[in-house]
């Protein structure tokens, strides 16, 4: 049995087997373009349907969490329509000469930077908002259908993070807890955990070979439990069933 500290983002407890999603991150490559109006268009019909997509996932998280909560989507509506956004990725296309994905994901990773170079909590939050938008336009520039974060039965899932789109998009019924490597108590997904009654951590080192494996989460005291013993499994069985009788 293994034993890890984690901070709580929010309390409860689980006990189920674990689904690790590895994210794969777009590979990004660099590419001369002759036609930049063409690139252009491109871009702008990327950023149009991911504009779709966020209020689509509006619409759903406020029938899920509420629309205080969902009020992400929009920002992340008003980050892709910023003009400041936009004008940059449309002159490093025309200026540079180069394809939509590698404008898109350097301008995501320069505004990302200075959000998390900020002194204020909120503000460096923004940073990871950037990215995700940022990440929602190349893979749709690219194809990607994105990471399908459900699966066939009740699970713990594992993540390096999780953007507050991925939160939203999963199958409640199918998710017990969540833990993620990074992020924080403050980071929306965070929010979405404390919401949706999901028991969460984050701040734990996440291990390839924990994938399938039994695990419990105490989200009151902060601890994942790996591979857990027959006596902690009972233990921990008997305080759930208690919790949920209160």
């Amino acid at each position: 049995m293994q034993q890890i500290n984690g901070k709580i983002a929010f309390g409860g407890i689980a006990i189920g087997k674990i689904k690790e999603v590895f994210k794969e991150n777009n590979v990004v490559r660099r590419v001369k373009i002759d036609d930049t109006q063409a690139e252009i268009s491109r871009f702008r019909a990327a950023k149009d349907q991911a504009t779709e997509e966020l209020k689509a996932l509006y619409d759903k998280a406020v029938k899920e969490v509420g629309e205080a909560n969902a009020a992400i989507f929009e920002v992340h509506q008003m980050m892709l329509n910023d003009l400041d956004y936009i004008e940059s990725i449309t002159n490093m296309i025309e200026g540079q000469q180069v394809n939509a994905e590698y404008a898109v994901a350097t301008t995501g990773d320069t505004f990302s930077e200075m959000f998390a170079a900020m002194d204020d909590d909120y503000m460096r939050e923004r940073a990871a908002d950037v990215r995700d938008v940022s990440n929602r336009v190349v893979s749709i520039l690219q194809g990607n259908g994105g990471n399908d974060l459900n699966a066939d039965e009740p699970v713990i899932l594992l993540a390096d993070d999780l953007a507050p789109s991925e939160t939203v998009k999963m199958d409640k019924s199918k998710l017990l807890a969540f833990v993620t490597e990074h992020g924080s108590t403050n980071s929306h997904t965070a929010i979405l955990a404390r919401t949706m009654g999901i028991p969460a951590l984050i701040g734990i080192q996440i291990r390839k070979e924990w994938d399938g494996k039994l695990a419990i989460v105490d989200g009151k005291e902060g601890i994942l439990y790996v591979d857990p013993d027959e006596t902690t499994i009972l233990e921990y069985r008997k305080r759930k069933e208690e919790e949920e009788e209160v």
